[in-house]
């Protein structure tokens, strides 16, 4: 597997581009905060040893090694696989806040950290598996996404 990259300079490309790179599903959730239906995606029973990338730019986020069975119905971490690579900010669109994750090199939105996950964080990094792709261990990890 190669190495992850942990500098990269930020992806922004105007909508038009985004809906020509993107799956609709993918779109929705990346690029309008969407939530999947609970249990729509495959990636929350993928039990192979891998890599999950941003769907958006391939930028590495979370390693099986961290994956868990949260019985939510979403793929669930407790860490990130390098901090650089996600970015949160506070939610407000429920009744009570929450803290949205985004990828940090693109901006696209893939879930919620919650405080009810397993040690040794404690966290559960809920997921939308549209947001993801996996690579399984023994491919190489997909070029960072370009314009």
């Amino acid at each position: 597997m190669s190495s992850l990259p942990m500098s990269f300079e930020p992806l922004e490309l105007d909508d038009a581009r985004w809906r020509e790179i993107l799956t609709p599903d993918e779109y929705r959730v990346l690029r309008r905060e969407a939530t999947e239906r609970s249990g729509s995606s495959p990636l929350n029973e993928e039990k192979r040893a891998g890599t999950y990338v941003c769907a958006g730019c391939n930028l590495a986020l979370f390693s099986s090694e961290h994956k868990f069975e949260s019985g939510t119905g979403w793929p669930s971490f407790y860490q990130p696989i390098h901090p650089d690579h996600i970015g949160t900010r506070k939610d407000f669109r429920l009744i009570w806040p929450r803290t949205e994750y985004h990828c940090a090199r693109c901006g696209g939105h893939q879930g919620h950290v919650f405080d009810d996950g397993p040690q040794p964080t404690g966290k559960r990094w809920c997921n939308n598996g549209a947001a993801l792709d996996f690579v399984p261990e023994g491919e190489d990890l997909p070029e960072l996404r370009a314009s």
